[in-house]
Parts: structure tokens; C-alpha cells; sequence
């Protein structure tokens, strides 16, 4: 880990964490008293405390509290928890929390870039938790069994130090605070190693010794860590989107992936939809729906095709994007507007995120001229991302005409917040399902 520490940057991007974003990284050891246990004690963690069901009971609040756009979530769970449930059981309890972009890492083979790529780990008295402080990563502990470790290891000293999670607070002042005030801890570090960076070269000379066979003459050499796969963050979970218009033209955008509650925030909100959302009720009260794929996926056609059924399908929806990439996205608005969305050069972010900008900003009562003209700054949390934005030619299905655009009568008498066919700007949508 520390040879790999200057490709800490690629970890992060392999891993999803985008400009601007922080990843909050989630540890459990097994056991009933670790973070994902059963909890057979009680008091506060710090205090001798089990783990009293933690993180199950974390994931929904950190969905609920964390802007999607400005935090990464992800979890790395020990062997032992993966081989005594099995990988369906652990996928089917975290189900809720990976629709909502949790990342489940990788156990045996990315722990280790998992933990460089952090900037704050929630974990127990597990040794990837103890690895994370000696890399001089910000902890708070969520599970901290002290009655039950060794009172003179150095991972009790770890324990008593270290500040705990406290549940009845909000999460995002704690870990922001954590994060900006942070001093690391000399201890783990020394206890991990009394000569960092020698491992190789001691313990090589250590086994051969033991053989009683020469040792190799060139250099003891260790396996660079691997890049992981690139981790995306699919979100099917309905988004809670709130939104500012300002001059520019720019748009401030916070989400929040299917929140237990309606957030704090100033701003008009609105309810995105992606198109494979386990409830396929939210699509009725969705502004906006948009999915994922290749651009010439046959399934779906052209996503401008796409676009224009998903419209006429829901006539409540005003605007339906098509992901093409990772950072572009084809979108068609209720006034028949088909539009590409490409994120510049330094813009990361999920190109979802652009289409609900853009219909903040038509919602608003402003003009797509300017946004063709000018582009369009998308403001998450402190970080712009600018994105150019291209007026498409429409290409008609084989029969020559595209699917109807404008809702029937029907559907104009039973739409909410008035006419159907022109976006809503400060409707408060019903609190998103799971």
C-alpha cells in the first residue's frame, strides 16, 4: 500500500470518485460486535458497545444525508462475513443500498486501493480499520467491542483514541469535520511496521534464512497493486433533486439517491427516475426519466427514439435523458427539443446530473437558445462541471413519424401541478421509494 500510494488518484477514478467528490469508506470485520454484526452488547461506540445492527441501519441515513453527486459510498466486508452468508445473502441485504450507488469492494483482491483511494473510513476494531489509521486516513468507529480485545494490544489503544460514531447526530457534519480536522495517530503506524518499506527485503531474508538456503542476489521486489475494475455508480434508486437557476447560465444541483426522508435544502425539487427502477410506480411521478447504454443498443433504438416513447409513455414526465457515457447523454424535452449534453474537458460527473440541470433551467422558464449558445455550468457541492450543449437532427423511426409527444386529454385532466406538457418549476415530489 504505501509503494502504491502515488496511484492513489487512478484508485479513485477506477473506483467512481469524481473532482470535488469525497469517498466514505465502510469496514466491517466478522463477528457479532463488528459494524455489520448482530450487536450482543450495549452502549455508544467507544464505550464498549456492540455493533447493535450499525450498518444496516447507517446505509439508508447516509443515503438520506449525503448529496449523491459530492460523496461516494463504499463497502468492503471481511472474507469470513462473505463466506459464512454466502455472496446472494450479503447482495440481497445490501440490495437497498447498491441501488442507491453503494460499491461493494472486492475482498481479497481490492481492499488495499480501496482503503489509498478514502478520505474517511467507518469501521470497527477489524485490522483493515487499524490499516486504514496507520496509512494516516481520518477513522471514526462505529463498532469499538473494547471489553473484548486485549487491554495492552495496540489496537485497544486504537480503540480508546479514536472517535466514535455518534448515531444521533447527523453524519455529513461528522465526517466533514473529521476529515478537515484530522491529525493522524503515530501509533498505528509504528505498531504496523518498525521499518516501513523493508518488508520485502526483511521478510525474504527471513524465510531463506529459515531454509537455510541462499538468498536470491537481485532485489526483493513486491507486485504492484492492480487497478480495479472501473467501479461506475449505476443509481436505480429513485434521485430527489433539489435546484437553483442562477445567471450564467449556471445551475446548482444537490441529489439524494432514494432518501428515507425529504431532505434539508433550499431550492425547487423535482423526482429522476431511472428507467429500470425496481418500483416502476416512481415513472408515473417522475419529471424526469433517464437511463443507460450503448447509443446503438438495438433494444432501445436511437436514443432519441428512446426518448420520444418514454414521453409519450408518461405524460407526466417533461424531460428523458438516454446516458450514452461517461459523459454525454442524448435528451428529448416535452417541447419535442432533442439535445446532446457533453461534459468539458475537466467535467466528471454523472451526465444524468446535466439533464436534471437542464430541466431545472427550462422548468424555470428560461430559453434553450442560451444553453446552445453558451453552454451550461453545472454546479455540484463546490465543483462546476461545464457541458456543451448540441441541438441534434431528429432521425424518424422506419414508419417516419416519431411516437407522439403531447399528452392526450386524458392525460392533461389527470396531471399534476397543471398542464402536463411544460415542466414544473418548484413541485415537491412525493418522497421517493426504495
Amino acid at each position: 500500500m504505501l509503494a502504491a500510494r502515488p496511484y492513489r488518484d487512478r484508485f479513485r477514478r477506477a473506483l467512481g470518485v469524481g473532482r470535488g467528490q469525497r469517498l466514505v469508506l465502510l469496514n466491517s470485520t466478522w463477528g457479532p460486535r463488528s459494524l455489520l454484526g448482530d450487536g450482543d452488547g450495549e452502549g455508544a461506540a467507544g464505550e464498549g458497545g456492540g455493533g447493535d445492527d450499525t450498518l444496516p441501519a447507517l446505509l439508508p441515513r447516509l443515503a438520506s444525508e449525503l448529496p449523491a453527486d459530492e460523496y461516494r459510498i463504499a463497502a468492503v466486508l471481511h472474507p469470513n462475513i462473505w463466506h459464512g452468508h454466502g455472496p446472494g445473502q450479503i447482495r440481497a441485504w445490501l440490495d437497498r443500498a447498491r441501488r442507491a450507488g453503494l460499491a461493494l469492494i472486492d475482498p481479497l483482491e481490492d481492499w488495499r486501493q480501496a482503503l489509498l483511494a478514502a478520505d474517511v473510513v467507518i469501521g470497527d476494531h477489524g485490522s483493515v480499520t487499524y490499516y486504514a489509521a496507520a496509512l494516516g486516513t481520518p477513522v471514526l468507529l462505529g463498532a469499538a467491542p473494547l471489553d473484548s480485545l486485549d487491554p495492552d494490544a495496540p489496537v485497544a489503544d486504537f480503540i480508546r483514541t479514536t472517535p466514535g460514531l455518534d448515531a444521533r447526530a447527523p453524519l455529513r457534519g461528522q465526517l466533514d469535520a473529521l476529515i478537515e480536522s484530522h491529525i493522524p495517530q503515530p501509533g498505528p503506524m509504528r505498531f504496523t511496521s518498525s521499518v516501513p518499506g523493508e518488508a520485502a527485503v526483511r521478510l525474504r531474508r527471513a524465510f531463506y534464512g529459515l531454509m537455510a538456503a541462499p538468498e536470491p542476489p537481485g532485489p526483493a521486489l513486491l507486485l504492484p497493486l492492480p487497478l480495479p475494475d472501473p467501479e461506475p455508480a449505476p443509481r436505480t434508486a429513485p434521485l430527489y433533486v433539489l435546484t437553483r437557476c442562477l445567471a450564467g447560465p449556471e445551475v446548482v444541483v444537490t441529489r439524494y439517491a432514494d432518501p428515507a426522508r425529504e431532505p434539508d435544502g433550499a431550492g425547487d425539487a423535482h423526482l429522476a427516475v431511472h428507467e429500470d427502477t425496481r418500483d416502476p410506480g416512481q415513472l408515473s411521478l417522475a419529471d424526469v426519466v433517464f437511463r443507460d447504454g450503448a447509443p446503438d443498443d438495438p433494444r432501445f433504438g436511437p436514443p432519441g427514439r428512446w426518448a420520444a416513447e418514454v414521453l409519450d409513455r408518461h405524460a407526466h414526465c417533461a424531460l428523458a435523458a438516454y446516458v450514452t457515457g461517461p459523459s454525454s447523454c442524448v435528451v428529448r424535452t416535452r417541447g419535442g427539443a432533442l439535445l446532446r449534453l457533453t461534459g468539458g474537458p475537466e467535467a466528471d460527473a454523472d451526465p444524468a446530473l446535466y439533464a436534471s440541470a437542464v430541466h431545472a433551467w427550462l422548468a424555470a422558464g428560461r430559453t434553450l437558445a442560451v444553453l446552445v449558445a453558451d453552454g451550461l455550468t453545472v454546479r455540484t457541492g463546490s465543483t462546476a462541471h461545464h457541458v456543451v450543449v448540441t441541438a441534434e437532427a431528429d432521425r424518424p423511426a422506419a414508419g417516419g413519424t416519431w411516437p407522439r409527444l403531447s399528452p392526450t386529454p386524458a392525460d392533461r385532466s389527470s396531471a399534476h401541478g397543471g398542464d402536463a406538457g411544460t415542466p414544473r418549476a418548484g413541485r415537491r415530489s412525493p418522497r421517493p421509494g426504495s
